[in-house]
């Protein structure tokens, strides 16, 4: 298993027993549930790692990376500047 896989296990883990109902941008139903987190959704700069919605509104991302990465936040701010501008045009209201 790659540790990106595993990563993605965890992070999915966390996300159900919150509740939240995981999709992939090919299977983007954001009417499934009030919680869609949807991974590998397209922006400006790249695809995000995962972006959740609420009541089909984009409400936040989450950029995956390794713990020692967390000790140095601005190193990935430029990659999550581009979830600024959700191509919203793929969200049908």
């Amino acid at each position: 298993m790659t540790p990106e896989t595993k990563a993605r296990q965890h992070i999915d883990q966390k996300l159900e027993q919150a509740a939240w109902v995981i999709q992939d941008m090919r299977q983007l139903n954001l009417g499934a549930a009030a919680g869609v987190v949807v991974r590998e959704y397209p922006t400006d700069t790249g695809p995000a790692d995962y972006v959740l919605f609420v009541n089909r509104s984009p409400v936040g991302v989450i950029e995956a990376k390794k713990d020692t990465a967390g000790e140095n936040l601005t190193a990935t701010e430029s990659q999550t500047d581009g979830a600024k501008t959700l191509p919203l045009g793929l969200i049908s209201r």
